[in-house]
């Protein structure tokens, strides 16, 4: 067994309790920690029950995911580190039971709070719910922790979006935490609804004015809590760890680039030109891991709160446009099977553009299959997808047409303390590293392939037939759209009948 790193040795014979661990970057932070921190006593989550299926059977079914392979085939003595509470973030203290919530609170040394939900679209209420009042039920647990070295808060680097420059800092908002929960509380879901455009200005959604107020919540507490706050940017598949492309989340981007891989999306809002700041799972969560360890470095407790803003170098971003024009390219290498229409994408910040291909490129079709459904007995759903589209393009929007300026300087700073031999563990940002972004693009599109659309890649040479196909049919469809939209209007400024007129003649 090699030496362990300075890293590696402040895990050993720790407990870490963690919220969340069955999401995308929870499962990721679980793989992680047990694999390279495998020094450490236990790992504590809480899972509740989903689709009928029970806590202990959904970690069952977790363990069988690829990403746990390799810790099945080198350490497979670690998953016995896990200890599985039933619990849920929407009960107080956690609804954990009162001898379990005894066990985590002699244990635990150190708590990774990233429960949430990630519904840009989501009510209020529910955003609330779990958002702000899940962490406060969360360091409500964690107050109860008799050795309790650090409680690292997940939030967004997008939760401040009415700043110019986001500074590694809290910032301050009218509204309070705690009035919020309390109106949440007392206050139905349809008169919350009726009054939360109001609240959320200059807020674009429920998610990000909610992790904004859980920031002040978490800030408020850091006086007498060991609290820290980090702040990923959009997190997209994994870079190296546990192997390259592994998602299993249609959150974000990879969503996206799935319906467009399906032809389901035709038009975004976007400006093509703004770069998109986004980082791999697996080097956010390597960020997460060294944070508590570079917290109890400290001599002295720092006088505010510690935040990292996660976010990749300057060098590593690439624009929208040079996103979806590699996407496009990627796509008719390694195509998906069976599109519902030919994927043929458009980036733009023409809103009337956008709608006409919306409306005569998404819509129109959409309308003319399910029509098509009907009349052989099927169930339709593709108008049913097009309006989940429309209100997630409608929220992305928001994102894809603004400049964010992230700061992470606590985060480099941090980073260049490091042991060098913790760089051959931790796949970590560096400002001088060169990132292949191609090879990186491209290992996303084989993992979105692979691990959300289940396509192995012996399903290519039949996926590119069909493509083929769907491209010939797209456009003879596009020209009898189009040759139908002219004719109309032709019509109505009476060319049709003075071209007539001319042949008549």
């Amino acid at each position: 067994m090699s030496e362990l790193t300075p890293v590696q040795q402040y895990y050993k014979g720790k407990t870490v309790f963690i919220t969340g661990a069955s999401g995308f970057m929870g499962k990721v932070l679980l793989e992680k920690l047990l694999y390279s921190c495998y020094e450490l006593k236990e790992i504590i989550m809480i899972c509740r029950s989903k689709r009928g299926k029970s806590p202990e059977s959904r970690l069952e079914d977790m363990w069988k995911l690829p990403i746990f392979q390799r810790i099945k085939d080198e350490r497979p003595h670690v998953l016995k580190k896990v200890t599985m509470f039933a619990g849920d973030i929407t009960n107080e203290m956690l609804g954990l039971s009162e001898e379990n919530l005894k066990y985590v609170a002699e244990n635990t040394n150190i708590v990774f709070h990233m429960a949430a939900t990630l519904k840009l679209e989501g009510n209020l209420t529910d955003a609330v719910n779990m958002n702000l009042a899940g962490t406060r039920r969360a360091m409500d647990v964690a107050r109860k922790m008799k050795n309790l070295e650090a409680f690292v808060h997940l939030s967004t680097a997008f939760c401040n979006c009415d700043q110019e420059i986001m500074y590694e800092k809290v910032y301050e908002f009218p509204h309070k935490p705690e009035d919020l929960m309390r109106m949440a509380e007392w206050m139905d879901v349809q008169t919350l609804d009726a009054v939360t455009p109001k609240l959320l200005s200059p807020h674009p959604n429920t998610y990000t004015y909610t992790k904004r107020l859980a920031e002040i919540y978490v800030r408020d507490q850091y006086n007498t809590m060991p609290v820290i706050i980090a702040r990923p940017s959009i997190v997209c598949p994994a870079y190296k760890e546990p192997m390259p492309g592994w998602v299993d989340s249609l959150n974000g981007p990879v969503g996206v680039m799935t319906a467009g891989g399906r032809g389901v999306i035709r038009s975004m809002l976007c400006d093509g030109e703004l770069e998109a700041d986004m980082i791999p799972v697996d080097v956010a969560i390597n960020n997460l891991i060294i944070i508590p360890y570079g917290f109890c470095q400290n001599k002295e407790r720092p006088p505010e709160i510690p935040i990292y803003n996660i976010t990749m170098p300057k060098s590593c971003r690439r624009s929208w446009m040079w996103i979806l024009n590699n996407g496009v390219e990627l796509n008719k290498k390694y195509p998906l099977s069976w599109p519902l229409w030919y994927p043929n994408a458009t980036l733009t910040l023409n809103k009337h553009y956008h709608w006409f291909n919306v409306i005569f490129f998404m819509w129109l079709p959409a309308i003319l299959i399910d029509i098509l459904l009907t009349i052989f007995g099927q169930r339709r759903f593709m108008i049913y997808i097009q309006k989940r589209i429309k209100v997630g393009l409608e929220v992305l929007q928001f994102f894809t047409t603004r400049k964010w300026d992230f700061r992470n300087d606590n985060l480099m700073k941090l980073i260049k303390t490091l042991n060098e031999k913790e760089f051959t563990v931790f796949e970590l940002q560096c400002e001088d590293k060169e990132y292949d972004i191609e090879g990186y693009l491209e290992q996303c599109c084989l993992g979105g392939r692979l691990y959300i659309g289940k396509e192995s890649i012996d399903t290519v040479p039949r996926a590119k037939v069909i493509l083929t196909t769907m491209y010939i049919l797209d456009k003879v469809c596009k020209t009898l759209i189009c040759g139908w939209f002219f004719y109309w209007i032709a019509s109505k400024i009476g060319l049709v009948d003075l071209i007539a007129e001319i042949f008549e003649s």
